[in-house]
């Protein structure tokens, strides 16, 4: 029941992270095209801000998502052994 519990947050959170990077990647994809037009500059500006933003939230699923395949790996490896 609990690895069941830990594999559905771990599914949720990976397919929030790919989310967070799609719209991360749309958003650079953006800021090159601003970057080519040089007189929209506060737009520009906007669009880093987001990005930053961004980062923070992609890191923190990203971790999320790392440890908790590590929990679950672990947790699958310990039921192995003990039977």
């Amino acid at each position: 029941m609990l690895i069941t519990t830990l594999t559905i947050l771990w599914s949720g959170l990976t397919i929030m992270l790919v989310a967070l990077l799609v719209y991360s990647g749309t958003l650079r994809m953006h800021q090159t095209q601003i970057f080519l037009d040089q007189h929209l500059a506060k737009e520009q500006e906007q669009v880093i801000a987001r990005i930053k933003r961004l980062q923070l939230w992609v890191r923190i699923s990203g971790a999320g998502s790392a440890i908790l395949i590590v929990i679950i790996a672990s947790l699958l490896g310990y039921a192995a052994m003990v039977q």
